[in-house]
Parts: C-alpha cells; sequence; structure tokens
C-alpha cells in the first residue's frame, strides 16, 4: 500500500508529465536539406507543422531529387523531434523509459 507522501508524489510527477507533453505540442524544430532547398518544422509529438520547398528547385525532369530532398528533412526533424522529447521526458524521469512517453 502507497503512504500519502509516495501517492503526492506520484501526482506530481504525473501532472509534470502532463505540462510536458503539452510543452512537447507546442514546441517545434525545424531541418533542412539541400542547402535550405526544403524546411520542415515538425512539432515535439513528431507532427509535421509545414514543409517548404524552394521554387527553383522543383525541377519536373528530377522528381526524384525533390523526394529524396523532402524524405531527408522529414528524417532530420523526426530525430530532432525524438531527441528533444528524450531530453524534456528524461528530465522528469531521471532517465527512466516510461510507455507511452
Amino acid at each position: 500500500m502507497m503512504d500519502k507522501k509516495m501517492l503526492k508524489q506520484a501526482q506530481q510527477l504525473q501532472a509534470k508529465m502532463i505540462k510536458t507533453q503539452e510543452e512537447l505540442g507546442n514546441a517545434t524544430v525545424e531541418a533542412t536539406s539541400g542547402g535550405g532547398a526544403i524546411t520542415v518544422v515538425m512539432s515535439g509529438h513528431q507532427e509535421v507543422k509545414s514543409i517548404k520547398i524552394l521554387p527553383e528547385v522543383v525541377d519536373p525532369e528530377d522528381v526524384e531529387l525533390l523526394e529524396d530532398m523532402v524524405l531527408a528533412a522529414l528524417k532530420e526533424a523526426t530525430q530532432m523531434s525524438r531527441e528533444l522529447a528524450e531530453k524534456k521526458m528524461g528530465a522528469l524521469t531521471g532517465g527512466l523509459k516510461i510507455p507511452g512517453f
């Protein structure tokens, strides 16, 4: 049986985790590829917020290059977003891996 102090600590941790999850939803990371030709903005929840493509890199003769640049920027943004989430959640949990967070 948990004592009241442990229960209060668990409730405080849960409240901090909820707040951190909200902060992650509002936080963004930005990744580029092709020397800035492609820019992807993503939230701390790995939700793509925007993709910008400079018109000069749109070449109908080389769609594959454009696809590769978009994919590269998306991969980098996803990695950056995950690292941000791990850093913020890790600060709360002391590095413990908690399923769902």
